[in-house]
């Protein structure tokens, strides 16, 4: 059974950072796509970013680009989101969610029906 644990939340002030990881133990982890999701409270999860199975795709919803990288270490099994500049709609709680594969190429979804195992979330507080 997969499991995925998020870690790296907290709270932060405008145009602060932070990095997410997200952790992958009981299966297999590298040769599938990982992405993140974030759930605002009164909001739908939505896709914030995803990463392919080797790392050379990555994917990122617009409201974060340019701000936000993905990273994966297969090695490690983990995934990492670097969050820079953040803003208060940023708050959320983000989930890591393993993705289709194996070493499926050339797709990287970013609808979360696409993905199978999720983690528990961990909270991103964002002030002003």
């Amino acid at each position: 059974q997969v499991q995925l644990v998020e870690s790296g939340g907290g709270s932060v002030q405008d145009g602060g950072s932070l990095r997410l990881s997200c952790a992958a133990s009981g299966g297999t982890f590298s040769g599938y796509v990982i992405g993140w999701f974030r759930r605002a409270p009164g909001k739908e999860r939505e896709f914030v970013s995803g990463i392919s199975t080797s790392g050379t795709r990555t994917k990122y919803a617009d409201s974060v680009k340019g701000r936000f990288t993905i990273s994966r270490d297969n090695a490690r099994n983990t995934v990492y989101l670097q969050m820079n500049s953040l803003k208060p709609e940023d708050t959320a709680v983000y989930y890591c969610a393993r993705g289709p594969g194996p070493y499926i190429n050339n797709y990287l979804p970013a609808v979360s029906d696409e993905y199978g195992y999720w983690g528990q979330g961990t909270q991103v507080t964002v002030s002003s």
